[in-house]
């Protein structure tokens, strides 16, 4: 069990009670990131720092960021993120860190955003072409952008390396109160054979430790024999 989305001051604070950080905040954020050549400078900088401590603190996956599209087209933004990201997985491999870029909404919480898509996101891993850089799949966020999340994991499963939950709409609990089958999605997830971690995500509106024990039970699932 474990905590994302912590950063460097917070990163042992789950160690205290038995947790570890299963992923770490980068150095981009999510309007000013890998899609403007003239922050790559910065960010390469910052993963120089980062990376090393993220690996000495025990954790293995860092998130950063497309940025905002501000009128950029989505081929320069990919072309763009790809030459930023190609400077800093080499870093990455060497301290045996994987970099995630997470999927988000661009139509209900993150207008504007570049990397909305997984198709595009998908492009860009291959772009990449490092076994250091990978998709964090948001089922929220892409059930809200595209929809038919079982097919589109499946497709797409040698480019994801982290998965987030969450119900829609209104990122609550995975319960009957949203429109997602997360007991389906969970054991499509297993059957890609994916190990990695996938962390939820939602804002409870019950019992907060309730809510996340119904959460772990409908994600518990066998994984069929490969």
């Amino acid at each position: 069990m474990g905590v994302d989305l912590l950063s460097e001051d917070d990163w042992r604070v789950p160690t205290k009670h038995g947790l570890v950080c299963t992923l770490a905040n980068g150095p981009s954020t999510i309007t000013h990131g890998f899609n403007r050549p003239e922050h790559h400078d910065r960010l390469v900088r910052d993963c120089e720092h980062l990376i090393p401590r993220v690996r000495e603190a025990g954790i293995d996956r860092m998130i950063v960021f497309s940025g905002s599209r501000a009128g950029m087209s989505d081929s320069e933004g990919l072309r763009h993120c790809a030459a930023g990201l190609r400077r800093v997985t080499p870093i990455a491999q060497k301290h045996g860190v994987t970099i995630v870029m997470e999927i988000l909404n661009s139509k209900v919480d993150h207008r504007d955003y570049q990397c909305d898509r997984t198709a595009w996101g998908a492009s860009l891993v291959r772009a990449v072409g490092s076994p250091n850089f990978k998709l964090l799949y948001d089922i929220y966020h892409a059930q809200i952008m595209e929809g038919d999340v079982i097919r589109t994991l499946r497709d797409h499963a040698d480019a994801i390396g982290h998965y987030h939950t969450a119900g829609v709409p209104g990122r609550h609990e995975l319960d009957a109160r949203q429109e997602l089958n997360y007991a389906a999605i969970a054991q499509a997830i297993a059957d890609t054979g994916f190990e990695g971690v996938v962390a939820h995500e939602f804002m409870p509106r019950d019992d907060p430790m309730d809510s996340l024990r119904q959460a772990v039970a409908c994600c518990t699932v066998v994984r069929a024999a490969r």
